[in-house]
């Protein structure tokens, strides 16, 4: 899998601007604030559908501007792809592969996928547990679109039970649509559920095999947790779900007098432990970060099982935030595949480490 060349028009701080990229490493060097973080925004968007820094397409249109289009090809499943998005402002995006209009941006991912390791992601272990989330609902999103469809039902159901229990006290009658909600939410848990579990069981040993090899042998486990009365995750979604509906029914008081939606599967957490002791609490910070790199790199070697190919990895900035011995790891780590590296001008010398192609990016423009 990899694009071989992008255009992008009134994307960002791009107004109009294309480049061409190697199959291997290409390295993106800078100052800040002249659009490398855009392009791999770019990528991303064209592979997944989504950004990784904003939920609404307004943002990355350019200032002054109706619209916004990215376009790349490249090679997927051993076929030419060429896929295009344009946001606007008004209306909903179109999109669209090899002049084939797409109905949802999950389709994206039939066609591209990537991973992502930014410095936000360094946090996997110590931050909250959204962070953690967000690790599986991306990864799970390309690999399963269905699970993007549940998700996105289930943030909507969220959103609208939430402010049914936020407005009951001036409104008590929006309390009769909370029977509604709640099943429906717990039905879309049970899905989410099943979904989450079985993929950290796939991702578990292959991260706990890249840590042990990284750390010169310290053990990383990853445990799955959801709401306390699913007694098996790995169960199908219909036997999940009257576990999830008998927690809701035990947190229907505590949720009306909290106003707040307290049971379901947006309170998911991945508890990550290093030789047996809570990562969170007890790690150190250069523990931490090695377990956080080793589950990334994990999660690209789960995509190349599922698909038979690499996805298109994304380093935005991260190298510069790690040691000398982490950096190295994984530079030999990302030979295979097409690669994407954001750094600041003094740090070139990555090229040559890796054998790449060196793209300067100055005020929107990539040369």
């Amino acid at each position: 899998m990899r694009l071989d060349s992008l255009e992008l028009e009134g994307f960002r701080n791009y107004a109009l601007s294309s480049c061409e990229f190697i199959p291997g490493v290409n390295v993106l060097i800078g100052d800040n604030a002249q659009g490398k973080t855009n392009l791999l925004e770019a990528v991303y968007l064209i592979a997944t559908g989504r950004s990784f820094r904003t939920r609404f397409d307004r943002d990355m249109i350019g200032f002054e501007r109706d619209f916004a289009r990215i376009s790349a090809s490249g090679v997927s499943d051993g076929r030419e792809k060429r896929a295009e998005i344009i946001l606007k402002r008004a209306g909903r995006r179109a999109m669209s592969v090899n002049d084939v209009k797409l109905k949802t941006a999950s389709e994206l991912s039939d066609s591209y996928s990537a991973v992502l390791f930014c410095p936000e992601d360094l946090g996997l272990i110590r931050e909250g547990a959204s962070i953690r989330r967000r690790l599986m609902d991306n990864c799970i999103s390309q690999l399963r679109p269905r699970y993007a469809e549940i998700l996105n039902s289930y943030t909507r159901a969220y959103e609208h039970k939430t402010r049914i229990l936020r407005d009951s006290e001036e409104m008590p009658a929006l309390l009769n649509m909370l029977d509604e909600y709640d099943y429906e939410l717990a039905r879309l848990s049970a899905e989410l559920i099943s979904y989450r579990a079985r993929f950290i069981a796939s991702l578990y040993p292959e991260a706990a095999k890249i840590h042990a090899d990284f750390s010169g042998g310290e053990e990383l486990s990853i445990e799955y947790k959801t709401v306390s009365t699913v007694t098996d995750p790995m169960k199908s979604a219909k036997d999940i779900f009257p576990e999830v509906m008998r927690h809701q029914e035990s947190h229907r008081a505590a949720e009306r007098a909290s106003k707040l939606c307290l049971t379901g599967a947006h309170k998911d957490d991945l508890v990550i432990k290093i030789n047996g002791a809570d990562a969170r609490s007890f790690a150190s910070q250069g523990q931490a970060r090695t377990a956080a790199l080793s589950i990334k790199l994990a999660e690209r070697e789960i995509h190349f099982r599922s698909r038979g190919e690499y996805p298109i990895l994304l380093l935005d900035d991260v190298l510069s935030e790690l040691d000398p011995g982490r950096q190295s790891f994984i530079l030999n780590r990302i030979g295979d595949g097409q690669v994407f590296i954001t750094c600041c001008e003094d740090d070139g010398i990555i090229a040559d480490r890796t054998g790449g192609r060196v793209l300067r990016v100055k005020g929107g423009e990539i040369g």
